[in-house]
């Protein structure tokens, strides 16, 4: 492999969910750096949508954008078929579309909370995953990476539903890397540790301080650092030993 960049995504095209800000946003401009024909979606962001488009028209990049409620699967199908005429077959999916919340106890979560975080967190990466998993099946080459979480491993007061979603994407992932791999099909996930995006907003100063405490490293991570990780997997070489697995670049939040 001499002379060959193995994390080079030059030809590949990619579909980023919750791409306009935080993590999806830096994976995308990662991507696209690397060579990656890009496709975004978000809900309810045409801001920071535009903020990245203006930032891929910089780069001498087109950006195709659509708004999508993953946890709808009519608003999913419209997305494939949409990134099916505007980009053509997809190489690569992450699925980083993802709701927070403040914490709240358990017993004062209604079935609404459950519903929408499994929605969007949970149900949203089966729905995405299923339009696009066929395709790549048939044509014997694809890489998925789902985002996770390291609360997934260690749990966290008032935060059941978010810790049972991102727990189900990491089960998920693991068991269709069976039927991917087979198929040239490499599906592995990130679960990465406190980053600084706005899903953070949502906790309390109490809970970010004591979360900050627990961190070895002793600050929050970035959505820079996490991207690389996602290119990785996303690769053609770089990826093409890793199955079912979830990587955790968190600080040291959790080590195992």
């Amino acid at each position: 492999m001499t002379g060959v960049n193995p994390l080079s995504l030059a030809g590949r095209r990619a579909v980023i969910t919750g791409g306009s800000r935080g993590i999806g946003a830096a994976i995308a401009t990662l991507f696209a750096e690397a060579g990656a024909e890009i496709a975004i979606c978000h809900l309810n962001d045409a801001s920071g949508a535009e903020a990245l488009s203006a930032t891929f028209s910089a780069m001498g990049k087109s950006l195709p954008v659509m708004e999508c409620d993953v946890a709808d699967e009519t608003a999913v199908e419209a997305l494939a078929r949409w990134t099916d005429e505007v980009l053509g077959p997809v190489d690569i999916l992450v699925n980083c579309a993802g709701i927070g919340g403040a914490e709240k106890p358990f017993g004062e979560v209604s079935v609404g909370d459950w519903d929408r975080m499994l929605g969007v967190n949970l149900r949203g990466v089966f729905l995405v995953t299923k339009r696009y998993f066929p395709g790549m099946v048939e044509r014997e080459y694809g890489r998925i990476v789902n985002i996770a979480s390291q609360l997934a491993y260690k749990g966290a007061p008032g935060l059941a539903p978010y810790v049972a979603a991102k727990a189900g994407v990491v089960g998920f992932t693991r068991a269709l890397s069976y039927e991917g791999a087979p198929h040239n099909v490499m599906i592995n996930g990130i679960a990465p540790g406190p980053v600084e995006t706005p899903m953070l907003a949502g906790h309390s100063d109490a809970w970010l301080a004591m979360k900050k405490g627990q961190l070895p490293v002793g600050r929050f991570g970035k959505p820079d650092e996490i991207a690389p990780t996602a290119l990785l997997l996303a690769s053609e070489a770089g990826g093409a030993f890793y199955c079912g697995q979830t990587l955790s670049p968190n600080g040291g939040d959790v080590m195992l």
